[in-house]
């Protein structure tokens, strides 16, 4: 019966699997906010808007999926909220860090520069489909918290003692 080495291997490639989707993701993020931007028509708004409302309801789900896997690790194991989900203080590894947070980065660096830069309608009324990009941070943020909690390193909790009545430190 394999244990041990084969159980981490599977890990090892369940956490790159979530890098590399994050990863192209945020390509295809980038890609169709450009195009929108760029041909700024009322096709490429739709493609824009929808590709947008699916990466942002997408982040939702994996938001939750990692908040709850985070909140299964935190009984026993000491979770920080931005080492969840900005991989810090050591949780990740460096180069999982700069490949997850660098794919965020760009997330927002996009959604605001496609935002602004069409900040008004063809027809120009303020106000563009471009501004929905802003929520495709979001799958950035669950992206960061479903790796950080299925895949990250935390210390073990420790017991908060100052919270114990003067009966319970009799016991």
């Amino acid at each position: 019966m394999p244990t041990g080495r084969h159980d981490d291997v599977m890990a090892s490639f369940a956490g790159i699997a979530i890098v590399r989707l994050h990863q192209v993701l945020t390509a295809l993020f980038v890609i169709t906010a450009l195009y929108a931007a760029i041909v700024f028509d009322t096709s490429a708004q739709w493609v824009g808007a929808v590709t947008a409302m699916v990466l942002f309801s997408v982040g939702i789900v994996v938001f939750l999926w990692g908040f709850w896997s985070a909140v299964q690790r935190s009984r026993t194991e000491e979770l920080a909220v931005t080492s969840v989900y900005f991989l810090t203080g050591g949780c990740a590894p460096t180069s999982v860090r700069l490949q997850m947070n660098s794919a965020l980065i760009i997330q927002v660096i996009t959604a605001f520069t496609t935002t602004f830069w069409r900040s008004s309608g063809p027809d120009g009324n303020p106000g563009s489909s471009l501004a929905l990009g802003i929520l495709v941070p979001m799958l950035g943020l669950g992206m960061n918290g479903l790796w950080a909690s299925t895949h990250g390193t935390f210390g073990e909790r420790v017991p908060d003692t100052s919270r114990l009545s003067p009966n319970d430190e009799s016991e």
